[in-house]
């Protein structure tokens, strides 16, 4: 360590994240990737215990892309390398004026910001980097005392729980998490044998569109591009297994003989060349163009990257995901028209067993899917996109399943999801004989994506989307974001008896109760708070009959009474209590006995569970203390009674059932 070095940190205890400390927890998560062999072999060091001036970025731009280590995160250093091309969204994720080595303000600490479900997350970690003796095992820059990539990679690991979960992913991913947009991705093998072997998941199935390239020509140099492979291309012998490159440039050269030919740059994040073909520093390509030119292209050629044609990049390359430019005023442009999408909106939902999860068109459910009204106010350009929140999954099972393929992670984690819409003439509207009518735009058949995107041109009027599951029954939380070039709205449509469950086994009870969160009264936040015991309680039974049956008996719904772009994390748990005790007395010394956790931005949390006859009471919270807002908890209780079979009339039927509507109310 430098003698300055020394003397910043002496009498001054550098930062030690607790949270994500130097051990086994942070690499690993079940030991299923190749990362496990290096367990028990790594030191962590800061960076200056690993050269004697570490930096975060080089003078030169190319030393500080990224370079691939021991870990399979391609996908994420890909993403990387749009920030560095991008000030503005690198200073959005990665603050700038943080204080570092050499200054006097630094304590061993870097805060980051990462795109998660609808807002921007703060990440703080120490700087204590995995190595092997003292060498960086995972990603660096090709200047080896440059640490921005390493840092970004540590912290990106943290959000995700360990580096391990980092091996294998979607670059479409990494982008949306370090820009907040949008990807969209592309086919570029023949998928002819694949549809034809593929069973038909959904009525409106159409072809996943190829790419071409001269539709992206005009904002070709604002995107991020990247291109992977998911088998061993004719050219590039070392490629055995899914890998992602990124797209430096493309551009058009004339040749010789008058004509032009389509080159592209690719950067290969393993820092070393793995093409053969006709366009490498002595290939038979550069012949075709005049010497000037050669030269001149091959002098922008860093390490690791290479130049290939059209007809070779097509033909070696199984797939290209294509990140929206973003303005410095965060606006997407579209990678369609170049126009700027100035509005936008998102909403947060749902899928809930039981209620909405309706399954694909192909099944009768599929209108108890949520719904959404899309205004459009003049005729424009509309991007609407379906986010699903991942699950994370710890099983023995999850732990012996191959992780080097990407496409093998999307079943594990997410469900087959996709988005339709129909135009709706009138507000009030039929919704059987609108659903039986094909919709005037969808996204591609159900997918096992993270998010799938729709893009139209829509004229003025009122639109139904509904996002949907393919399989009836499947839960999962989401995000509908919408981005237009004109005005539009996004509001959800609410059912008119959305707090009860759909099941036809029995009758449920339902009551519902309004409340508030009040700013230093009844505000107290999660339980990580001592103030939780000041928020509202709601007691209620549970009835002996209601229990005799196996299954839920008790459903209850969180309702939060504030725009969308102001909730808060709610969530909520529930106590048994003694009924000879007063309503409001709360069991302190006794945890829940089921709870709606984590906190969520969602308009509406709910929970299903079947409790034991007895007195209980919802505690609803806020995530944080003094948060204020009205809302409204409804509770639906299973109803027993004995079945009778009888050969009563029908109108006999009718009357026993109004008459039990009128004990209900």
């Amino acid at each position: 360590m430098k003698e300055e070095n020394r003397a910043e940190s002496e009498g001054e205890t550098l930062f030690e994240d607790q949270d994500f400390p130097p051990e086994d927890a942070s690499l690993f998560c079940d030991r299923s990737t190749p990362i496990a062999r290096l367990q028990g072999g790594i030191t962590w060091r800061r960076p200056q215990e690993i050269c004697q001036t570490p930096t975060l970025f080089p003078d030169i731009i190319h030393l500080g892309h990224a370079k691939q280590g021991l870990l399979g995160d391609c996908w994420f250093l890909c993403a990387c390398t749009f920030l560095l091309k991008n000030k503005h969204l690198l200073d959005k994720v990665f603050p700038p004026d943080q204080p570092q080595w050499g200054d006097s303000r630094y304590r061993g600490s870097f805060h980051f910001h990462f795109w998660q479900r609808g807002y921007w997350t703060d990440v703080t970690i120490d700087d204590r980097l995995p190595c092997i003796n003292s060498t960086l095992c995972f990603s660096r820059c090709h200047s080896p005392s440059t640490f921005w990539v390493a840092l970004l990679e540590k912290a990106y690991a943290k959000l995700h729980g360990s580096y391990e979960r980092l091996w294998a992913g979607q670059v479409s991913e990494a982008l949306v998490d370090l820009t907040g947009g949008l990807a969209e991705h592309w086919s570029l093998g023949n998928l002819g044998s694949e549809e034809e072997e593929r069973p038909v998941e959904d009525s409106d199935q159409v072809r996943r569109r190829r790419l071409d390239l001269n539709l992206l020509h005009s904002v070709k140099d604002e995107c991020a591009i990247s291109c992977s492979t998911h088998s061993s291309p004719g050219g590039a012998s070392e490629l055995d297994q899914y890998h992602a490159m990124t797209v430096m440039e493309w551009l058009d050269v004339k040749t010789l003989s008058g004509s032009e030919v389509l080159l592209l740059r690719i950067r290969n994040p393993w820092g070393r060349c793995c093409w053969g073909g006709a366009w490498i520093e002595s290939g038979s390509g550069w012949s075709s163009i005049s010497c000037v030119t050669a030269s001149e292209l091959q002098s922008r050629v860093a390490e690791g990257e290479f130049w290939l044609d059209e007809t070779e990049f097509m033909s070696q390359f199984d797939d290209v995901t294509m990140g929206y430019p973003i303005s410095e005023e965060g606006h997407l442009k579209s990678i369609y028209t170049g126009d700027l999408l100035t509005h936008n909106h998102q909403i947060a939902g749902r899928w809930v067993k039981g209620h909405s999860t309706g399954g694909s068109r192909n099944s009768s459910s599929y209108s108890s899917n949520p719904k959404y009204w899309l205004k459009v106010c003049e005729r424009g350009e509309v991007i609407v996109s379906l986010l699903q929140h991942r699950k994370w999954r710890h099983t023995q099972k999850y732990a012996q399943t191959p992780l080097e393929n990407g496409e093998n992670t999307k079943h594990q984690h997410y469900q087959a999801i996709a988005l339709h819409m129909w135009k709706v003439e009138k507000k009030r509207f039929n919704l059987s004989r609108l659903l039986n009518k094909p919709p005037c735009a969808s996204t591609h058949c159900h997918a096992y994506e993270r998010e799938v995107v729709l893009h139209e041109q829509l004229e003025p009027g009122y639109y139904l989307l509904i996002p949907s599951t393919y399989q009836p029954g499947a839960e999962a939380r989401f995000l509908i974001r919408v981005f237009a070039s004109s005005s539009t709205s996004l509001c959800a449509l609410k059912s008119p008896a959305s707090s009860l469950p759909l099941s036809i086994d029995g009758e449920w009870e339902t009551s519902y109760f309004r409340g508030s969160w009040v700013e230093g009264s009844t505000a107290g936040g999660s339980r990580n708070f001592p103030s939780y015991w000041q928020n509202p309680c709601f007691p209620f039974t549970v009835c002996a009959e209601s229990t005799e049956s196996s299954g839920v008996n008790v459903r209850i719904t969180l309702h939060q009474s504030r725009p969308d772009t102001g909730l808060h994390p709610i969530g909520f748990h529930i106590y048994k209590i003694h009924e000879a005790e007063p309503e409001q007395t709360l069991p302190r010394d006794k945890d829940p006995v089921a709870s709606c956790v984590p906190h969520c931005y969602t308009q509406d949390v709910s929970l299903t569970c079947c409790l034991s006859s007895g007195a209980y009471t919802i505690v609803p919270s806020t995530y944080q203390p003094d948060c204020s807002a009205d809302f409204t908890l409804s509770l639906a209780r299973k109803i027993h009674r004995k079945v009778v079979k009888s050969q009563e009339m029908l109108g006999r039927a009718i009357q026993e059932i109004s008459h039990i509507s009128l004990m209900q109310s």
